[in-house]
């Protein structure tokens, strides 16, 4: 599985109306990473968000909470290592390019068009 932004996997305009959507939620999200992360918890939270329900994480907002096109969930490097989401020959390789979680968001992004991690990073305040 490829972890990274480049363009082959992330459509300019699916960014966009992923970035469109995160705006909304990215102060909540940001902090739902410090607590997951401060409570120990895991050193790599993963937000899985979906346009329909899936059974990835735990429920952050449902669409109707932010008036968004997306549902977020919180969920751990190790659910997903649990799950076989990510190999567990492939987790070094994920720890390398997971980015600072005070800066960016690693959006798990599940869709009909799309299914991979997004690193977004947090508006400035």
């Amino acid at each position: 599985m490829k972890i990274d932004n480049e363009p082959d996997f992330v459509d300019g305009n699916y960014l966009g109306i992923i970035s469109s959507d995160f705006i909304k939620v990215a102060d909540n999200l940001k902090e739902a990473s410090y607590q997951i992360i401060e409570r120990g918890y895991t050193k790599f939270p993963i937000f899985p968000i979906s346009r329909v329900d899936i059974a990835i994480g735990k429920i952050l907002y449902r669409k109707f909470e932010f008036d968004t096109e997306w549902n977020y969930y919180a969920s751990t490097l190790e659910e997903f290592l649990q799950r076989k989401l990510i190999d567990i020959e492939k987790m070094d390789d994920f720890e390398r390019t997971y980015k600072n979680p005070e800066e960016y968001c690693c959006l798990f992004v599940v869709d009909e068009q799309f299914v991979n991690f997004v690193f977004i990073p947090y508006p400035e305040e």
